[in-house]
C-alpha cells in the first residue's frame, strides 16, 4: 500500500518506534490517528507533527479497553473521512524473570496489551479496512516471537500468538485488498522499560544499549515494508540472522539465547 494520502492509526504513538512511525507517514504525504494510553506523550508527539498542516490527531485510549477501542473507528473516521491502514505497535515487555516468579496479574496485563490490544484493534477496524480500495493491517510481533527469551517466556508467548494471528488473517483476506504485515524487531532502542513500569538489564534485547537499532531506523524498514507489501518483516540485523539460525536448528538457537539469559536469570 502507497502511503501517501492514506489515513493511518498507529497505536503506541506516544513514543518510541511508534511516535518515529507517526512521523515518518506524516512525512510520506499520510494523515495519522495517533492511539497512546499516555495522555503527555501524546501530546508531545502531536506537537513533533505540528508542521505537517494538522494532519495529525491523537486519541487517548487504552488499546486494552475494548469498548474505547470498538468506539475509535467511529472517532477517526469523523475526524478523517476515511481509514486506510492500521499498525498496531503498542507494546509491553515483563519483567526480567521465570515463569515460576510471575504472578497472575503480571502475566494478564503482558497478554491484554500484546495481543488483546492487536486483536481488539484489528477486529474494529477491518470491516471499515474492507471497504477501502486498498488497505493495511500491520501487526508487531518480536525477535521473541519465534525464538525463545528465558526470562521474556510470557512476552515471547505473547508475541507469538500476534505472529500467528496476523499469519491467519492475511490467509484470510488474500482474496480481498487489505494486505497484512507482520513485524519482528530485534533491539531496537526505545523507553519499552519505562512504558512496561519495570526496569530492565542494558544487556537484553530491548536495551538502549548502542547494538540497538535506532528507533527512526526501525520506522524506515517498517514502512518500506508495508509500501511493498511484505509478508514478513525482520527489524535489525539480530532479528534476521536469529530468523534464519531458528528455522535452521531451533535447539541450537534456543540454547543460544539462553546462555546469553543465563547469568540474569542468576542473579
Amino acid at each position: 500500500m502507497k502511503i501517501a494520502d492514506k489515513v493511518v492509526v498507529v497505536t503506541g504513538a506516544g513514543s518510541g518506534i511508534g511516535r518515529e512511525l507517526v512521523l515518518l507517514l506524516l512525512s510520506k504525504g499520510a494523515q495519522v490517528a495517533g492511539v497512546d494510553l499516555n495522555e503527555t506523550s501524546l501530546h508531545e508527539t502531536a506537537d513533533l507533527a505540528k508542521g505537517f498542516e494538522g494532519r495529525f490527531a491523537g486519541f487517548v485510549a487504552s488499546v486494552t479497553d475494548r469498548s474505547a477501542i470498538e468506539a475509535l473507528p467511529g472517532q477517526v473516521i469523523e475526524y478523517f473521512g476515511k481509514v486506510d491502514g492500521v499498525i498496531n505497535n503498542a507494546g509491553i515487555i515483563q519483567p526480567f524473570v521465570r515463569l515460576n516468579d510471575l504472578d497472575y496479574g503480571t502475566i494478564d496485563r503482558v497478554f491484554d496489551v500484546n495481543f488483546f490490544g492487536a486483536l481488539y484493534v484489528t477486529k474494529a477496524f477491518l470491516p471499515h479496512l474492507l471497504i477501502r480500495p486498498e488497505a493495511h493491517i500491520v501487526n508487531l510481533s518480536s525477535m521473541g516471537g519465534f525464538v525463545p527469551v528465558p526470562g521474556q517466556t510470557i512476552y515471547c508467548a505473547a508475541k507469538a500468538a500476534v505472529k500467528l494471528l496476523s499469519e491467519g488473517l492475511a490467509s484470510e483476506l488474500l482474496q480481498t485488498k487489505v494486505r497484512v504485515t507482520i513485524v519482528c524487531p530485534g533491539a531496537v532502542a526505545t523507553n519499552i522499560r519505562e512504558n512496561s513500569g519495570i526496569a530492565t538489564p542494558t544487556t537484553t534485547s530491548h536495551s538502549r544499549g548502542s547494538s540497538a537499532l535506532p528507533a527512526a531506523e526501525a520506522a524506515q524498514i517498517i514502512v518500506r515494508g508495508i509500501e511493498r507489501d511484505a509478508y514478513h518483516v525482520f527489524v535489525g540485523s539480530d532479528a534476521m540472522l536469529m530468523d534464519k539460525f531458528y528455522r535452521i536448528s531451533p535447539a541450537r538457537a534456543a540454547r543460544a539465547i539462553a546462555n546469553k539469559m543465563r547469568t540474569l536469570l542468576s542473579a
